[in-house]
C-alpha cells in the first residue's frame, strides 16, 4: 500500500515530518535509485528500495515492542509530572508514534506492549474480545486454603464495587500451581511457614482503573505488590529486567492479532 514518503519515513524513526523535509532537502534520499525531495510522494515501503545516501533502510510500519514495566513510572505517552514508560526508550523507537497498550498502575510492574497498532491496542483492551491478563499479586494478610477457596468462588461469581460496578467472572490460582509464574515472579516470598500463601495469581479480562486492588480490597485484604505476568497468549520474558524491553516476535505478533477472534 502506498502511503507518503514522508509519513512511511516519520514512522519508521526518523523523526518528526519536519524533521523529514529537512532530509529531503539536505540529503540524498532515493527510491528506487532516484533521488526525491518532495514529501508527499507517494511510496510502497514493502516493494521500493528506500535508501539515505546509499544505504538502504528498514521501514518499520507497525513496530511492537515488550516492555517490563518498572515501578515508580506512569503509563502513558507524556505526564507534567512524572517519568512516563515510553521516556525508557532509546533511539529508533523515542522518535516513533508508539504508545502502550492498556495501562498499569505507576506503582505495578510487569508486562506492557508498545506499539503503533491501533486495532490491536484496541482488540487486546476491549472486554468484548475476552483476552485474559494475568497478575501476580502479594498479599498483605496470608490466606489459607479455605480462605483462597472463598476469594476463587467470589471471583468467578464477579466482585461489586462501592459505585456499583461488577467486574466480570475472574480465576484465581495459587502462584506456586503455575511453573510459567515462578519464572516471572520477582516479589516478596510466595509462601508463609504455617501453610498459608500471599502469592496468587488472578486473571480478568478487563482493565477497570485499579481492578486487581479494588477485588482484593472488597474481600478484606491488600495488594502489596503487584505485576502483570501475561496477556493473551504472550508472557512477560523472564530475561527481561525492569525497564528493559525487545522486539516481539513474529509468532508472538500471530498469537497476539488472534486473540479473542471468532469466526
Amino acid at each position: 500500500m502506498k502511503s507518503r514518503l514522508d509519513k512511511v519515513l516519520s514512522s519508521s524513526g526518523m523523526g518528526s515530518r519536519r524533521d523529514v523535509r529537512r532530509i529531503l532537502r539536505e540529503r540524498q534520499v532515493t527510491v528506487n535509485g532516484a533521488r526525491v525531495v518532495d514529501p508527499g510522494a507517494l511510496v510502497d515501503p514493502e516493494l521500493d528500495g528506500i535508501a539515505l545516501e546509499g544505504k538502504p533502510l528498514s521501514l518499520k510500519q507497525t513496530v511492537y515492542l515488550m516492555l517490563n514495566k518498572p515501578s515508580g513510572v506512569v503509563t502513558s505517552t507524556e505526564d507534567p509530572l512524572h517519568r512516563t514508560v515510553m521516556d525508557l526508550f532509546e533511539e529508533p523507537w523515542s522518535r516513533m508514534n508508539l504508545f502502550p497498550i492498556g495501562r498499569l498502575d505507576r506503582d505495578t510492574e510487569g508486562l506492557l506492549v508498545i506499539t503503533n497498532d491501533g486495532p490491536l491496542g484496541h482488540r487486546l483492551t476491549s472486554p468484548k474480545t475476552g483476552v485474559d491478563k494475568t497478575y501476580l499479586a502479594i498479599l498483605r494478610d496470608p490466606v489459607s486454603d479455605a480462605r483462597f477457596a472463598e476469594y476463587a468462588a467470589r471471583f468467578r461469581e464477579g466482585v461489586s464495587f462501592p459505585d456499583g460496578y461488577v467486574t466480570l467472572p475472574a480465576s484465581l490460582a495459587r502462584a506456586g500451581s503455575d511453573a510459567g509464574a515462578d519464572a516471572n515472579a520477582s516479589g516478596p516470598a510466595q509462601s508463609i511457614g504455617d501453610g498459608s500463601f500471599a502469592s496468587v495469581l488472578l486473571t480478568i479480562q478487563e482493565g477497570k482503573f485499579h481492578q486487581v486492588k479494588r477485588m482484593f480490597k472488597a474481600v478484606g485484604n491488600e495488594v502489596i505488590y503487584l505485576k502483570r505476568v501475561s496477556m493473551g497468549s504472550l508472557a512477560l520474558d523472564p530475561a527481561l529486567a525492569p525497564g528493559a524491553y525487545r522486539e516481539l516476535t513474529e509468532s508472538e505478533i500471530a498469537g497476539l492479532s488472534g486473540e479473542g477472534i471468532e469466526g
